[in-house]
C-alpha cells in the first residue's frame, strides 16, 4: 500500500488533503487485511468445490481417472475418422441447442445495450 499514492487519489477525487499519518490509513490497512483473508478463504472453498466436482465427474465417467497432461498429445493421421452425422464440428444436438440459446441471449443483450445507449443519447 503506497500511502502517498492513496493520499493523492483522495485529493484528486474529493479535494480533501489527507496526511500520511492520518488514522484513515489504519482503516485502509485493516480493510486490506480483511480482504486478503476473505480472498484466501474463498479460494480454499473454491478449490475444495472444484476437487469435489472433479471427483463426481470422474465417478460418473465424464473425466479420465488420471488427469491428462497439460499439453494435448497430437492425434496420428491414421486414427482420424470421418465427420460425424451430428455436424461438422462434432457437436451433439444438445450442444447445438445450447449454442443457439447462447446466440439468442447474446443478441438480446446486444439489443438491450444498444437500446439503452440510444435512450441515453436522446436525453
Amino acid at each position: 500500500m503506497d500511502q502517498h499514492k492513496l493520499r493523492t487519489h483522495v485529493f484528486d477525487k474529493t479535494g480533501i488533503k489527507v496526511d500520511v499519518n492520518d488514522p484513515i490509513f489504519a482503516l485502509v490497512a485493516l480493510n486490506e487485511a480483511v480482504l486478503a483473508e476473505t480472498v484466501e478463504r474463498q479460494l480454499a472453498l473454491l478449490d475444495a468445490a472444484t476437487q469435489a466436482l472433479a471427483a463426481q465427474a470422474r465417478a460418473a465417467g465424464g473425466l479420465p481417472a488420471v488427469p491428462a497432461s497439460a499439453m494435448p498429445q497430437p492425434v496420428p493421421e491414421t486414427t482420424l475418422s470421418a465427420p460425424s452425422p451430428t455436424g461438422p464440428a462434432g457437436f451433439t444436438p444438445r450442444e447445438w441447442r445450447l449454442l443457439g440459446a447462447a446466440a439468442i441471449v447474446s443478441l438480446a443483450c446486444a439489443l438491450l445495450v444498444l437500446g439503452g445507449a440510444a435512450l441515453l443519447f436522446k436525453l
